[in-house]
């Protein structure tokens, strides 16, 4: 599985670091609001279980799992909703949480979908940043930080859903989803 990683972008202690940083604004900027904390899963659940902890004030959490990408590395576009909310979201300041902000298409979608729900006030916080995909109109309120235009997989980043239990980020090495990504275009041409 390392043997795949061309190069770590981040290591285990900046991960803390820069986890740590974030819970702390959130901490603040919360702390007279009724916070829910919603997990965009599968992804973003190593970053949740983290920030959730590095959080210091009273909060509550929920998951949604929805798929946009099947097997290859580029959205679908067609949101899938996989597993819906287990809370009403009337009275709560929500916070979705995300992995990785890259084309937004996604993440507009499930926002979209959430407001129609009656939040008191929806945000988005995300781990990684990636505005050169960025194709939607979307802007984090909470970003980690920005990461080049590169597949990058480990700390809940997947590629076919493989490399999430990593420690740190990597740059995956692009033969690894090269082969994979020539595979379903043919595919694709064929039908």
């Amino acid at each position: 599985m390392r043997n795949d990683i061309q190069s770590v972008l981040f290591s285990e202690e900046q991960l803390a670091g820069i986890v740590q940083t974030i819970g702390k604004q959130i901490s603040e900027d919360y702390k007279d609001k009724n916070l829910l904390m919603v997990s965009v899963l599968k992804g973003s659940v190593v970053f949740m279980a983290d920030l959730m902890r590095a959080i210091t004030i009273p909060c509550s959490i929920d998951f949604m799992s929805v798929s946009s990408y099947g097997s290859g590395t580029k959205t679908s576009g067609v949101v899938k909703i996989i597993k819906d909310l287990d809370i009403n979201l009337k009275g709560y300041d929500l916070l979705v949480v995300e992995d990785i902000l890259d084309s937004g298409l996604t993440l507009s979608y499930i926002l979209e979908l959430l407001q129609s729900r009656s939040p008191k006030s929806i945000k988005v916080c995300t781990l990684f940043d990636k505005p050169d995909r960025r194709t939607a109109h979307i802007k984090a309120d909470y970003a980690g930080t920005i990461v080049p235009d590169e597949f990058i997989v480990g700390y809940g980043l997947d590629y076919d859903e493989k490399y999430r239990n990593l420690p740190f980020v990597g740059i995956l090495k692009p033969e690894v989803y090269e082969e994979a990504d020539r595979k379903v275009s043919s595919d694709s041409s064929k039908e």
